[in-house]
């Protein structure tokens, strides 16, 4: 008799109803567990086993941050205009034990708390300011919410206006008010543009009227040390010109002392200077004091010139 089947089949049986109550939490969940229709432990991350028959696994709650989409809410501003608004709501379970058994639809919750909230604050606000306080408006709903889901084991990190949708014809008006303002910056522009454009000709025909005065005083200077550069070196001509007369002249009394000439000579040179200022164009003549003497000198010329 084959007595140790009903044990195999026994331990399998035992196998697979402990296999089968091995529970693995992956990371950013929470399983908030039961034990006869009680509350019994909220199980992290890690393995866990349960009591067969006696526990179960309630809820499996994700502990990431959450992104809820609400559908368009109508609210009337505190200037009666009728707006279409919907918004988005960023939350987060922080308590998986009190969002099992804190509310029954917490997303439901969320939504008509968030529309409530909303129609409050708007109904406080004209149309302008709606328009241009969505900052504040986020704020101030983010913190009600906040409040609010704290029982519930949530928490609210962000609330967002997704979109504002005033009535149509307040939709023309805005749009037609929008292209009058563009317009008015375009002409704005064009002018300033305009008047830039002018002022960088004005400066241009400036800078070259400057340039061109400088051009004719460079030129004028120019001119000027060229003219200047040629009398000097005129000037350096005939001062040369004069010393190399005056050294020649000086050259040649030295030559004539050295050769010691006679009196005769000498009175002959004299002769061939009183000559040659006869010849000039002077009208007034200085005759040399011993003119007595040159009639005989005249007469030794001869004998001179055939020594």
């Amino acid at each position: 008799m084959l007595w140790w089947i009903p044990v195999v089949i026994v331990l399998a049986l035992l196998i697979v109803l402990i296999v089968a109550n091995i529970k693995i939490v992956p990371q950013s969940r929470a399983y908030v567990v039961e034990r006869l229709g009680a509350y019994q432990a909220t199980w992290q991350t890690g393995m866990h086993v349960k009591i067969p028959l006696l526990e179960r696994v309630a809820k499996i709650v994700s502990l990431k941050e959450q992104v809820v989409d609400f559908a368009p809410q109508p609210v009337i501003t505190k200037d009666n205009v009728t707006m279409q608004i919907d918004t988005v709501v960023f939350f987060q379970i922080t308590d998986p034990k009190l969002y099992a058994y804190g509310v029954e639809s917490p997303i439901s919750a969320i939504e008509n708390l968030t529309a409530t909230t909303l129609r409050n604050i708007i109904g406080e606000l004209e149309l302008d300011h709606t328009l241009t306080s969505r900052d504040t408006i986020n704020s101030k709903i983010r913190v009600i919410l906040d409040e609010a889901t704290d029982p519930w084991g949530i928490k609210v990190n962000r609330v967002e206006l997704k979109n504002i949708l005033p009535p149509p014809e307040i939709q023309d008006a805005m749009e037609k008010q929008m292209k009058a303002e563009r317009q008015r910056r375009e002409a704005i522009l064009r002018a300033e543009g305009e008047r830039e454009s002018k002022i960088l000709v004005a400066q241009g025909q400036k800078e070259s009227q400057i340039l061109a005065a400088e051009g004719e005083k460079q030129a004028a200077i120019l001119h000027a040390e060229a003219v200047k550069e040629a009398k000097i070196r005129e000037a350096e001509g005939e001062a040369q010109a004069i010393i190399a007369v005056q050294k020649a002249q000086a050259e040649g009394i030295k030559l004539l002392n050295e050769a010691k000439p006679e009196d005769k000579v000498i009175a002959l040179r004299s002769l061939e200077s009183f000559e040659k200022a006869a010849d000039g164009q002077s009208t007034k003549i200085i005759i040399p004091s011993d003119i007595a003497s040159l009639a005989g000198l005249a007469t030794s010329v001869k004998e001179l010139i055939k020594e």
